[in-house]
């Protein structure tokens, strides 16, 4: 399941991880770079000795976050300088194997930037709105009223816009926090669960067993504080809807319009299939128990299909890093379509991977980094595979980083990027 938000620190090691204090040193990255040449992988060329410099605080954090549990970490930089390349940890616990840029991973809910964009690219194709409602697409899906007196009009589908999805001021509730769901991946349960697969409509029939939590009208709007809720019921519609607007698969239209056109040979949609494809590391998780006796579980294998197009998506730092700086830079949609992508709504708290004081565009946040360093980006955390990938309005520095364990200190990876982008001279 997608899952999101803030991570809470540990309060220790786990005993399962102790292997990597005697690891640290092997794990520090031999720091790479390639030429600016698209999605793939040419022979490495060395940066300058300036170049790499810039980057040593970088790295210094990724050893810190191996050194604090995390089984590995990656991360890829692209700016004026070239790429670089950073990793510490381990692939695999109890091995000495490193993590390797080339990874294959979950990338959890930064596939939401991929959801937004098709349907950006459909309304330049002719095929929607954004301002068309849930009703039209969607008729009888979204439905009821919800359990309780709270909010006792129910849900308005005729009122919900697929902007509302793709900014996360619908209302609906989010299934991900239905007790009963997360119930079926906390712990033991998670082995009993982790093959089900689930039917887009059966995950937003779990929403709607809950009220809204406010009604699209009162929710933020482009300069205008209100009412916002990162839900991921709001995606799994988005791709419902892409579905019945085209006739054809989620995965095909992604497939088709993103993954094909930027040569992404990393990236996948991988529908029913629980595996991941080589090269990737093992995933890791607590499954939401915490204290010293939480037990770390490989949970690299699970049905996809409970995060459908919220969620299910797979690639490496350097597919989603060529995809978030084309998509900036203006390259995959016309103008129209790129300013909307860009009008953003403050948002409600810090649920959804940032802070408070960020803004939400579409399927995009604007994190608010530090005093007047900000970037465009997403995060996403999902069992066993927590990412995080920003980018300069212009797009022409962009950062992608994962984790394969989703437990650990945010501020770390906060610093990570706050290295990068809150430079003087990037």
């Amino acid at each position: 399941m997608a899952h999101h938000g803030q991570q809470k620190s540990s309060r220790l090691l786990l005993n399962a991880l102790t292997a990597l204090t005697a690891l640290t040193a092997l794990a520090t990255l031999a720091v790479s770079t390639t030429a600016l040449a698209g999605p793939s992988h040419p022979p490495p060329t060395r940066l300058p000795a300036k170049g790499q410099a810039a980057h040593q605080k970088t790295q210094a954090v990724l050893n810190e976050i191996a050194a604090q549990g995390t089984p590995g970490v990656i991360a890829q930089v692209r700016d004026r300088h070239g790429v670089w390349d950073g990793r510490a940890g381990v692939r695999k616990l109890g091995s000495e194997q490193p993590r390797s840029t080339h990874d294959r991973f979950r990338i959890a809910s930064v596939t939401k930037t991929f959801t937004a964009t098709v349907l950006l690219k459909l309304e330049a194709e002719g095929k929607l709105s954004l301002d068309d409602s849930v009703a039209k697409w969607l008729p009888g899906v979204v439905h009821g009223k919800g359990q309780g007196k709270r909010h006792e009009k129910g849900y308005r589908p005729r009122h919900i816009t697929v902007r509302h999805l793709l900014n996360h001021t619908s209302g609906i509730f989010d299934y991900n926090m239905d007790a009963g769901f997360r119930a079926k991946y906390a712990g033991d349960e998670f082995d009993r669960n982790r093959h089900v697969r689930w039917s887009p409509e059966d995950l937003v029939d779990i929403a709607l067993a809950h009220p809204p939590n406010f009604q699209p009208e009162q929710g933020s709007r482009p300069g205008r504080p209100g009412k916002w809720d990162y839900s991921d019921t709001n995606y799994v519609l988005a791709g419902m809807v892409i579905e019945k607007a085209t006739g054809r698969s989620y995965a095909h239209e992604v497939e088709r319009l993103v993954i094909r056109p930027l040569g992404l040979r990393g990236t996948s949609v991988p529908g029913t299939s629980p595996r991941l494809p080589s090269p990737h590391a093992r995933h890791y998780s607590t499954l939401f128990e915490d204290g010293p006796r939480a037990k770390v579980r490989d949970v690299t294998e699970f049905s996809p299909t409970v995060a459908f197009s919220a969620g299910q998506m797979i690639s490496t730092v350097g597919d989603v890093n060529t995809f978030l700086s084309r998509l900036l830079a203006g390259e995959l949609l016309p103008p129209a379509q790129q300013r909307q992508l860009l009008d953003a709504v403050p948002v409600d708290g810090d649920k959804g991977h940032g802070g408070p004081q960020d803004v939400y565009g579409l399927g995009l946040r604007h994190f608010k980094l530090a005093e007047g360093c900000w970037a465009w980006g997403h995060g996403g955390m999902i069992p066993g595979s927590a990412t995080r990938t920003l980018a300069s309005a212009d797009g022409r520095q962009v950062m992608t980083m994962n984790r394969n364990g989703d437990w650990g200190e945010q501020r770390l990876e906060d610093a990570a990027v706050e290295t990068e982008f809150c430079r003087s001279t990037p």
